[in-house]
């Protein structure tokens, strides 16, 4: 039986529930995500990649349809090496299309790999990593509100 797998690169961040959300969305469209954190030694990022692996892992342990592994080269490279046809991208507004877009374009040609782009439900835009950081500045642990967040389907800010 033909799988349609997808990859989600680099942008999941565990702590945005809309990320969550297109990752769900997702497997309406294919049958398997690969979550692909990109690494990069001279990106600057608030958590290591092995704290983003970890926590990632944590949120889809129970989903066998969802896997998370490292990636450090072109995105259709990576969706090639794990045999992904497709890439999932998530986007807050219109004025990300244009771009994703574009990029969609690019690799369609380079790879003839697909892109699904998908908008971040409305009532998820607003919880962000930003919301981490100031749990942090606060001295909170985030292990502690990975669960609020990732359950809060609502929307509800805290």
């Amino acid at each position: 039986m033909f799988k349609r797998k997808a990859i989600f690169p680099g942008t999941f961040d565990p702590f945005t529930i809309g990320h969550l959300s297109l990752v769900e969305r997702g497997l309406q469209l294919v049958d398997e995500i690969v979550i692909a954190i990109g690494v990069n030694p001279n990106k600057k990022t608030f958590f290591s990649p092995e704290q983003r692996l970890e926590t990632i892992s944590k949120l889809f342990e129970q989903n066998p349809q969802v896997s998370v592994q490292f990636y450090d080269s072109l995105t259709v490279d990576f969706a090639e090496k794990v045999g992904a046809r497709f890439i999932l991208r998530g986007i807050r507004s219109v004025n990300d299309f244009e771009y994703e877009k574009n990029i969609a374009d690019v690799n369609r040609k380079i790879s003839g790999i697909e892109t699904f782009v998908l908008f971040t439900e409305p009532e998820h835009t607003h919880i962000s990593s930003s919301i981490v950081r100031e749990l942090l500045a606060y001295g909170k642990n985030v292990d502690d509100w990975v669960p609020i967040v990732s359950s809060n389907s609502g929307g509800e800010e805290f």
